[in-house]
């Protein structure tokens, strides 16, 4: 019985948060808007089947790696959650890279390769993009107030384009050594030190990067992609690392630098990739399927006549949008206001990630004799609609 009390509450708790998130819908008690009378999309995927577990260290274990299972739909509704779980991912990624850099600096020393200590300084370095990046989900925690009245969100995307910038670095860092190696080829010694500490880098990024990516597309953060990205790029280093030891190892040394050629060439790649990302983020780009569902939801809405003006956008992993709808003119205020919140319910169960939505109530022209938008002139029409 405690424990389905603690269930209880917890969902009553999750519906407040989202009550704080989207003040407006719980201003009019009467329109019933109980999360528990509605099987919308997102699923109260609550996990309390953690160990109870009066070991510290056992319970402080099990909350870093199952840091209370929420699923990301759930992490989505309530910002803080969402933040939490970034900052999750931030810390244990940044402590599987300072990890993998420790042992390839020991490696370093007892084998002098100039190619991975390269690879070291990525990797503390992409173990750095943390700091940005978990300023940035802290920054984010911070109220709406009258000066940032969307809230300090942009402030996860600026972080973003900090670690583009940090991945196009590790880029021309790449293709520089290997220009180097051209010019002055560098001996290598304890190949098979040099080799194992390649391997074990290469695993541990792509891990991070795995890792950062899966909870990044989860929580809608395009800077922690980015960052994800930016792991897999030092994993290729590594495995340039690993190449020119093994070309070594052959007797062809040429093999270092021409590979580290190609790895620099195909970081590159992934900068324009993860660039062009950030941009649309900056530039309040949305995927065009999303915006179609965003109106196709809406216009499915008993008493939509139709929908149109449009517009959605991110900031830091949370949504904001606006658009009109049609209703007949015959309606009451009162009637058209609950087509309205209706519209805002509709959307708010959907897109879990929303956080706000502006929705505009216009009658249908049916009376040639009215203006009914006396204002048109100064309306901006999206090519969109």
């Amino acid at each position: 019985m405690g424990h389905h009390d603690e269930h209880e509450n917890e969902k009553e708790h999750k519906h407040e948060s989202h009550a704080h998130d989207h003040p407006h819908l719980h201003e009019h008690e009467h329109h019933e808007h109980d999360h528990d009378e509605h099987h919308h999309d997102h699923e109260h995927e609550h996990d309390h089947g953690h160990s109870h577990s009066n070991n510290p260290v056992i319970h402080w274990l099990q909350h870093l790696f199952t840091p209370h299972s929420h699923g990301h739909q759930q992490a989505a509704l309530d910002p803080n959650l969402a933040t939490d779980r970034g900052m999750w991912a931030l810390k244990i990624s940044f402590a599987g890279l300072i990890v993998t850099a420790i042992f390839q600096v020991v490696i370093v020393i007892i084998s002098s390769s100039v190619a991975l200590l390269a690879d070291t300084i990525h990797n503390f370095s992409d173990a750095l993009t943390a700091i940005p990046l978990g300023f940035a989900f802290w920054l984010s925690r911070k109220a709406r107030n009258k000066r940032y009245t969307y809230g300090y969100g942009r402030a996860e995307d600026i972080a973003g384009v900090i670690i583009v910038l940090m991945i196009a670095y590790s880029a021309f860092e790449a293709i520089h050594q290997a220009v180097l190696r051209f010019i002055t080829p560098e001996p290598i010694t304890n190949l098979g030190w040099v080799a194992a500490a390649a391997v074990i880098g290469f695993f541990g990024n792509e891990l991070v990067a795995i890792f950062r990516i899966k909870v990044g597309k989860e929580i809608g953060s395009a800077a922690l992609i980015a960052d994800g990205y930016h792991a897999r790029t030092d994993g290729f280093t590594s495995l340039a690392v690993l190449a020119g030891a093994i070309g070594v190892w052959l007797g062809y040394p040429i093999l270092d630098p021409l590979i580290g050629l190609g790895i620099g060439i195909a970081i590159l790649g992934i900068v324009w990739h993860t660039a062009r990302d950030m941009w649309h983020r900056m530039m309040d780009a949305v995927d065009p399927e999303l915006y179609g569902e965003f109106k196709h939801i809406a216009s499915h809405v008993n008493g939509v006549m139709d929908v149109h003006s449009a517009a959605v956008r991110w900031v830091g992993h949370r949504l904001w949008g606006e658009m009109h709808v049609t209703v007949n003119c015959k309606l009451s205020v009162l009637e058209g206001h609950r087509i309205v919140e209706e519209v805002r319910h509709a959307l708010f169960h959907k897109f879990h990630a929303l956080v706000e939505v502006i929705v505009h109530a216009d009658p249908c022209e049916c009376d040639k004799t009215i203006e009914y938008h006396p204002t048109a002139h100064h309306q901006f029409l999206s090519a969109a609609d």
